[in-house]
């Protein structure tokens, strides 16, 4: 097996930090900082008015331009927090067990979601202020219908070397090509199973062939790799880690392990928890 191909991560990237649906700025998340960013509404009003329009068009100089780190990412150890996560939604269109209740969410009111335009102007300052790489998250954010324009914008700022997104690919296939016009360079896959009657009982929703067609169409369109983020369960699916890793033999698919992480209303037990090691343990004896 290549050494690549199956990366213990201890996190879950579906666990959502932040909705952009909390308010206004809550949705900018800078990735594995301890105290992150959290700006109130009333702040960002303020601010709004001293922004300036960002530009769809850059020139081929200024798209490999390296702003400079501000120290307002750089946090008391000296780490320079360069990668930045954006909710777009708190929306989902599966109900995963370990995620959501059955029932969903209350859902904020979409007045106080941030608009394309509040989006592509917060991560404007904050590519400007030495952000490199931008994470679209949700909920889901293929939801969005004006998911494709969102990344046009972002994948034109200067500074901005990467544009990625984690989805659970239900609708994935089929905006994928567009995606990728408008500057997608990354992706992540969420899938738990590979097995359909067991995908539908834990996102009780149909969709397994359509996740598979997703990252089928990721690979055609030359995604190199595509990242399958894959939740391990004792008892559901940890029979299955060395079926993912065949996986990876013959595409260039790279699986990502995550712990059963708990949170509010996930149910989390510790008797379903699959600690990273033993994965690793159970690759390796195979």
């Amino acid at each position: 097996m290549r050494p690549c191909i199956s990366s213990i991560a201890k996190w879950h990237s579906r666990l959502r930090n932040f909705s952009s649906a909390n308010c206004r700025l809550t949705s900018l998340i800078l990735h594995e900082s301890s105290n992150g960013s959290n700006l109130s509404s009333s702040h960002m009003d303020r601010t709004m008015s001293k922004m300036y329009s960002t530009s769809c068009e850059k020139s081929p100089a200024d798209a490999h331009r390296d702003n400079p780190v501000s120290d307002m990412l750089s946090d008391s150890f000296g780490r320079q927090h360069t990668y930045l996560r954006i909710s777009l939604s708190e929306r989902c269109n599966l109900r995963c067990q370990y995620c959501m209740p059955a029932e969903g969410v209350e859902l904020t009111p979409t007045p106080q979601l941030l608009s394309p335009n509040e989006i592509v102007r917060l991560a404007n300052l904050f590519v400007s202020s030495g952000v490199s790489k931008i994470r679209l998250t949700g909920g889901e954010p293929t939801i969005r219908k004006d998911i494709e324009e969102i990344c046009l914008q972002l994948s034109s700022l200067s500074g901005l070397k990467t544009l990625a997104m984690t989805t659970n690919g239900i609708t994935l296939a089929n905006k994928l090509p567009r995606l990728k016009e408008c500057g997608l360079s990354l992706l992540n896959i969420s899938l738990d199973t590979l097995v359909p009657a067991k995908f539908e009982f834990m996102s009780r929703r149909k969709g397994h062939d359509r996740v598979m067609k997703a990252i089928d169409a990721a690979i055609e369109l030359g995604y190199n790799p595509v990242k399958v983020n894959c939740v391990v369960m004792r008892g559901f699916n940890d029979d299955e880690i060395c079926d993912f890793v065949e996986l990876t033999r013959e595409k260039p698919i790279n699986i990502r392990f995550i712990e059963f992480m708990p949170f509010d209303g996930n149910v989390w037990k510790v008797k379903k928890l699959v600690p990273y090691s033993e994965m690793m343990d159970i690759v390796v004896r195979t």
